[in-house]
């Protein structure tokens, strides 16, 4: 029997590993080892996804979060390397581009263990975003990399990345749109309790280091948003980290107008994005989700590694210190982009299984 050892710390981590855990689960020859670092402590970004998406409980957890990109990255590295040595993994399974996922990979490879890295091969081509510098590192250190997309996997036939490792599987995150999105309509009562209805309301998530550690772009963002909330109601699950950079810039006030939420469980959030009539984000994996549920979508960022989005007019990238923000917001509203599958057919997680069960 092999042993997997798969390494969690983000909410995106927790919706992909929910959907491959429960294939091994099903599988005789495999065993899964979960070890969940930390790096996302707030109840309802960790403790409830495990509920509600029925990941099993972690063997190992190691209460890391908070600090420095170093200090975080080179405590979970330490203290991986520990959990390593003593559960003796047949391989390490890491997901996404979080510092728990380059803790993952460096850590295993340190010790020779073969490294897999699910949503392999993404780019946004911007090395001053940490993200990006952990999914490229991450990539030059895996075994096996489980890619998404046609372009995911191009960009690492570019790197010189040898095929043999590459699989094209699609995107675990589709299974889990796929699986879980009929039950976030009989489960979820959010949209009553807030009197909200269906396509007359924008969601929006803002949490990217850039944006909220930026106070120009913080301010302009939230400036933006309060003046599509004059028009139409504004949904704002708030991330720890933005509720944090609002406060210290005592920019409170910039939140008058905006319905503001705790960070939602998975089944929740799954359901605002469903229903919302123009998704505002600065997420990779909100950016998608959007599309898996055929509603548009307005990415806060300067570039995005989900460029076929934009390509196929599902995804409008804006600037954050532009000042067309609230006007493309709301000249999105009723648009639809071209009908295309591009993140495989929803069985993501069972090709990555297979790829255990062949090796030797």
């Amino acid at each position: 029997m092999k042993t997997i050892m798969t390494i969690l710390g983000a909410r995106p981590q927790f919706i992909k590993a929910a959907m491959v855990s429960r294939i091994i689960n099903d599988n005789s020859e495999l065993r899964e080892i979960l070890v969940h670092t930390g790096q996302h402590f707030d109840s309802n970004m960790s403790d409830v996804f495990f509920s509600e998406l029925e990941i099993p409980k972690p063997t190992h957890h190691l209460g890391i979060s908070g600090g420095s990109h170093g200090a975080m990255t080179g405590r979970m590295i330490e203290q991986l390397e520990a959990v390593m040595q003593k559960e003796a993994p047949d391989w390490v399974m890491i997901y996404g581009d979080t510092n728990s996922t380059l803790a993952g990979a460096l850590a295993a490879a340190k010790l020779d263990i073969p490294v897999a890295h699910v949503e392999a091969g993404l780019r946004s081509w911007n090395r001053r975003m940490p993200e990006e510098i952990n999914r490229v590192l991450t990539d030059h250190i895996a075994t096996l990399l489980f890619t998404p997309t046609d372009t995911a996997t191009k960009n690492l036939l570019q790197e010189g990345i040898s095929g043999e490792k590459i699989f094209q599987v699609g995107d675990v995150m589709y299974d889990a749109a796929l699986y879980y999105g009929e039950r976030s309509e009989k489960q979820s009562r959010l949209l009553t309790d807030l009197s909200l209805e269906r396509g007359r309301y924008i969601l929006a998530t803002i949490h990217r280091q850039e944006n909220t550690d930026d106070p120009d772009r913080l301010k302009n963002i939230f400036l933006e948003l309060q003046k599509v909330a004059y028009s139409i109601p504004v949904v704002l699950p708030l991330h720890p980290r933005t509720r944090k950079y609002l406060e210290a810039a005592e920019f409170n006030k910039l939140t008058t107008g905006l319905v503001l939420l705790s960070p939602l469980s998975y089944l929740d959030m799954a359901l605002m994005e469903r229903c919302a009539a123009v998704i505002v984000t600065d997420s990779g994996g909100v950016q998608k989700e959007a599309y898996f549920h055929g509603v548009p979508c307005v990415t806060l960022r300067d570039e995005t590694e989900w460029i076929e989005l934009i390509e196929l007019s599902w995804n409008r990238l804006v600037p954050p210190n532009s000042g067309e923000i609230a006007e493309k917001i709301l000249a999105t509203i009723g648009t639809q982009g071209e009908n295309a599958r591009i993140y495989g057919n929803g069985d993501a997680a069972k090709m990555i299984v297979e790829q255990f069960c062949e090796k030797r």
